[in-house]
């Protein structure tokens, strides 16, 4: 961010109204006051500020409540640029008292951004697919989490009624046909009642390479258990309910997923993301999402630490020494690098790497997160350069 600016205005965005700080590059405040969430009195305060000179907008929400502000500080010829939360919260530590208020708030922006500018984030401008990009996956993470949260019903009420068919059917929850045969006929009473026939008719034209296997393991399932546990009944005419809302919300994620595609096909760092290994549609969105062309990080390591990858060394005296995983870091950004990991590891380059890291003693989860890190690196170099992923011939050294 560049330090050539005339007023640092820090914004703490509300849904009915902002609070609005303003500091000139002494320190000296030019405005302190809420600010109604409206287009004409944003305009009005955007227009009287940039009297002194370059206006700096920075928010602490760029999205949701802080979309409006970001949008007509632009259109007023405005830089906007964001403070993430956790950054702020210890910077707030910072400045004396401990009240938690709007007003506080803003002035701890608008202090950040008159002398710590490298702890600001850039605002990707004239990014309306981004915007629209935004939309599409926040309600594919909503709907990841509530097919979570059926699938582990469906699962827990299987384990509650009859534990060895949800040894068949619960690991096998999201395949069309066991959504399929409960939802025709519900728990192991209904599957008794259906017979071995109407089964295999259901379960050959939705999975036929494994149709006659999950038939077979249902079949041996049921007769491991004979005695009815309590709660039968009532699982039996829910059960089917819930593989419907469960099949219902993954189509969902596919039909989002397609527009997702399509749109992200339309960005120019496409092409670079979906390029590396383990990359796919969702990931890559994410990544752009919360990265954008990367030009807001110096270097691959700071990459690494925003992402939560980068360890973090603690030395003190001669009982404290090492290198520890870092807690904080963007939880999206780190989530999305660490899956992306898992997903690579079919690619040799990163299998030598991962490899490696588990003969030197790490766990798995150790040796995915030292991958991810390395992998922030290569991803860094190819935002930078714009372009695709090379593949090694030999894998590096350590």
């Amino acid at each position: 961010m560049s330090s050539e600016y005339a007023v640092f205005l820090g914004l703490d965005v509300g849904k009915g109204e902002h609070h609005a700080c303003a500091l000139d590059p002494s320190g000296k405040r030019l405005h302190d006051k809420p600010l109604p969430n409206d287009e004409a009195k944003l305009q009005a305060l955007f227009a009287k500020l940039a009297e002194h000179g370059p206006v700096l907008m920075v928010v602490d929400q760029p999205a949701s409540i802080g979309a409006l502000p970001v949008a007509v500080a632009r259109a007023a010829g405005c830089q906007v640029a964001y403070l993430p939360g956790l950054t702020m919260r210890r910077l707030a530590d910072l400045h004396p008292g401990t009240a938690k208020t709007d007003a506080r708030d803003a002035y701890v922006i608008a202090d950040a951004a008159r002398t710590l500018p490298h702890t600001l984030r850039r605002v990707d401008t004239g990014e309306e697919a981004l915007a629209e990009l935004e939309v599409l996956v926040g309600f594919d993470d909503d709907l990841a989490a509530e097919a979570t949260r059926v699938r582990n019903r469906i699962r827990g009420l299987l384990t509650q009624i009859h534990p060895a068919l949800e040894r068949v059917l619960g690991p096998k929850a999201d395949h069309p046909a066991v959504q399929e045969l409960l939802v025709r006929f519900g728990g192991p009473q209904g599957l008794r009642q259906a017979g071995r026939r109407r089964m295999l008719n259901i379960a050959r034209k939705l999975a036929p390479r494994m149709g006659e296997q999950l038939v077979e393991d249902i079949l041996a399932a049921l007769e491991a258990q004979t005695v009815t546990v309590p709660g039968t009944t009532a699982a039996e005419a829910v059960l089917p309910r819930l593989a419907s809302s469960l099949r219902t919300v993954l189509d969902q994620r596919k039909q989002i997923a397609s527009e997702v595609e399509r749109m992200l096909d339309a960005h120019p760092l496409s092409r670079v993301l979906t390029s590396m290994p383990g990359f796919g549609v969702r990931t890559a969105a994410r990544v752009l999402l919360e990265v954008g062309d990367g030009s807001s990080f110096p270097t691959s390591g700071h990459l690494a630490a925003y992402a939560g990858l980068a360890p973090v060394t603690r030395h003190s005296g001669t009982s404290i020494r090492g290198e520890h995983p870092p807690k904080g870091g963007n939880k999206n950004l780190k989530r999305a690098m660490f899956l992306a990991a898992f997903a690579s590891l079919a690619d040799p380059a990163s299998r030598t790497y991962y490899q490696r890291k588990r003969e030197q003693g790490k766990r798995h989860n150790a040796a995915l997160i030292c991958l991810a890190r390395r992998r922030c690196d290569v991803l860094f170099a190819m935002l930078r350069d714009g372009t695709t992923y090379q593949r090694q011939t030999e894998p590096q050294a350590a």
